[in-house]
């Protein structure tokens, strides 16, 4: 998909998804669920589309869809600790080639992984995608995803 292509469907994204939180509840697990259930049935690359949150000094599973996720992600490996310890989304092409990737499921190729912080900043999780091509995300995956995801109240 292109950029204007995916620009264009990502806006059209946001805006429902914030008329839907604007709308709704103020629970931030009923909103992760929302955006995770737009996002995943919308976008025709995402494989699979899912929150972890910070837990007992690992990620644990939150709202989630698509294939069988892995429920704890032990500190310090893979792909969702690696933006976590950046600080910052973690685009990876090709995740066979990502030092220590966890393979939750053989079909994922790439992968984005965006922070998920309160408003102060504190990193609480993080938002992950994969899709079953390699190369699949980029800046502008990783832009409108940190915009969608800034709309939990956290």
């Amino acid at each position: 998909m292109d950029s204007a292509k995916k620009n264009g469907r990502y806006q059209r994204l946001y805006d429902q998804i914030k008329e839907l939180v604007d709308n709704g509840s103020n629970n931030s697990l009923s909103t992760m669920s929302t955006i995770i259930a737009v996002l995943h049935n919308k976008m025709d690359y995402y494989y699979w589309t899912g929150f972890y949150l910070l837990a007992d000094n690992k990620l644990q599973v939150g709202p989630y869809q698509g294939s069988l996720a892995c429920i704890d992600l032990k500190k310090d490996t893979g792909a969702c600790w690696g933006c976590i310890n950046q600080g910052m989304p973690l685009i990876v092409p090709n995740v066979n080639e990502y030092p220590g990737h966890i393979a939750c499921d053989s079909k994922s190729a790439s992968e984005i992984v965006i922070p998920l912080k309160t408003s102060n900043g504190k990193i609480i999780g993080v938002m992950d995608v994969d899709s079953v091509e390699l190369n699949s995300f980029d800046e502008v995956d990783a832009i409108w995803l940190e915009k969608i995801i800034a709309l939990i109240k956290l």
